[in-house]
């Protein structure tokens, strides 16, 4: 047992399944020499070459083109794209030809291409650099969405996704690349589209995913202290969402919060809202509630703490709840 920063765990996933399987490759703009600007791919092109660990052009559009093509000639692609907001040159590729090329081949075409996105606010960057973009591609039929937030996760669900014959939309939360947790590489992994009950509680069942699991444990914490018990869930997977899961919590707390980066409008907080009311209605005792970024552009850094969810917020989402 040790203690690995989040972006150490992807690190080591990363070159555990570039070991494993000659046909992973990794490609994105950085992620060679530099070891990409988080330094998630730090010293991966030098114990595996430049054939594997391919530094591209400044072309989003161009990366995910060229990856799909690869994963048709049996490789299996890994791409970063530099920041969240620099997704959206390659969306074409992502939801017309990545999402749709199995169900178009009539599944003689698998496109195993997992597509690594820092997301997410918190690090004081510029425009373009804190979006929260998953509910475009949880949305997006024939896409698979995973959100990790601590280093184990981080260092089994990137095999996991590597592993997949479906494309993988895998966010990974920047504010807390550097964040250290325990690390136990023989602990097995959960399975990849499974959520976990990371607290047990109840009286809340507080659902977050990516980098707010943190906030709402230290939110669970602080209300612990007030006499009240919430019970924290991981998502994890965001399409599929096990809602398995989720459902067991909400029919015994009675009270759901959601929360989330991603500002509230048709964000995954109202699908859950949705599912939870139409599957667990008469097990409410409030309704489900959200709490989430804003729905405007992401703020100059200089007021994105006023625009993330915070401890505060989430505890006023719980009152608010057991109010009722």
């Amino acid at each position: 047992m040790t203690k690995l920063t989040l972006s150490r765990g992807l690190n080591e996933g990363l070159r555990k399944a570039l070991e494993n399987d000659p046909k992973v490759l990794i490609m994105g703009e950085d992620v060679g020499k530099l070891g990409g600007v988080f330094r998630v791919t730090d010293g991966l092109q030098k114990d595996f070459g430049e054939a594997r660990v391919i530094d591209t052009p400044l072309a989003e559009s161009g990366i995910v083109g060229t990856a799909i093509g690869l994963a048709m000639r049996g490789y299996r692609p890994v791409c970063e794209i530099q920041f969240d907001g620099f997704v959206y040159p390659a969306f074409d590729q992502i939801v017309s030809q990545l999402a749709k090329m199995h169900y178009r081949s009539k599944g003689t075409v698998r496109m195993p291409v997992v597509i690594r996105i820092p997301c997410g606010g918190g690090i004081g960057a510029v425009e373009h650099h804190s979006e929260s973009p998953e509910a475009y591609f949880a949305h997006t039929a024939g896409l698979k969405v995973v959100a990790c937030s601590n280093p184990l996760d981080a260092y089994h669900m990137i095999q996991q996704a590597i592993a997949s014959d479906d494309p993988v939309i895998f966010f990974e939360p920047k504010r807390r690349y550097w964040e250290k947790a325990e690390f136990d590489p023989a602990a097995g992994p959960d399975p990849l589209w499974q959520a976990r009950v990371v607290r047990p509680g109840r009286e809340v069942t507080a659902l977050a995913y990516g980098p707010m699991v943190k906030t709402v444990l230290d939110a669970a914490t602080a209300a612990q202290e007030e006499g009240r018990s919430l019970e924290v869930i991981d998502l994890r997977s965001l399409s599929p969402l096990d809602m398995d899961t989720v459902l067991d919590s909400v029919r015994r707390t009675g009270h759901c919060v959601v929360v989330h980066e991603a500002p509230g409008n048709l964000g995954l907080g109202a699908e859950l809202a949705a599912r939870i009311t139409e599957d667990a209605f008469y097990s409410l005792q409030a309704p489900v509630l959200r709490v989430t970024g804003f729905n405007t552009p992401y703020p100059a850094s200089r007021t994105e703490e006023e625009y993330l969810p915070d401890l505060d917020r989430v505890l006023d989402a719980v009152d608010r709840s057991l109010a009722f």
